[in-house]
């Protein structure tokens, strides 16, 4: 152990190369991506919305579209993170974290997969806020074809 040597060689990392999805995204997932991204920015200057309120009146008005439910997504995602979401700008092929989570979510939803549902909403989404943005994202994933 005392005087003997080992090859240690600096760890390579290369910056330059953009970060590809594991499994590739079908235009669709784009799509839905760049929607939410759309809607993202158009939010900014609203004021953030509770969402238990934003759910509440979704609910009553059975036929809100799903742009309605996309913008209630989209402001109150933050509250339910708990933190501020990441999402670049529309038509940017390179995902931030966030992004990723959220077509990881939609495309669980798409193939009616709950346990992987479970799994996304327990990792990042607060405990009272899990059955809200997964019935806001259910009324938006229901446009795309995600799978």
């Amino acid at each position: 152990m005392i005087g003997e040597t080992c090859d240690m060689r600096p760890l390579q990392l290369d910056f330059g190369k953009e970060h590809r999805p594991a499994r590739p995204l079908p235009a669709s997932g784009y799509s839905f991506i760049d929607s939410l991204r759309v809607m993202s920015m158009s939010c900014r200057a609203k004021p953030r919305a509770d969402l238990f309120e934003a759910c509440a009146l979704l609910h009553v008005s059975r036929s809100a579209s799903q742009a309605a439910h996309m913008e209630a997504l989209m402001r109150c995602l933050d509250e339910a993170l708990g933190k501020a979401a990441r999402l670049h700008a529309p038509g940017t092929a390179e995902m931030t974290f966030d992004e990723s989570w959220l077509v990881q979510l939609g495309r669980a939803m798409s193939r009616g997969d709950d346990a992987s549902i479970s799994f996304l909403l327990r990792s990042r989404v607060r405990a009272e806020h899990r059955r809200l943005i997964r019935f806001l994202l259910t009324r938006v994933v229901e446009s795309f074809s995600l799978v």
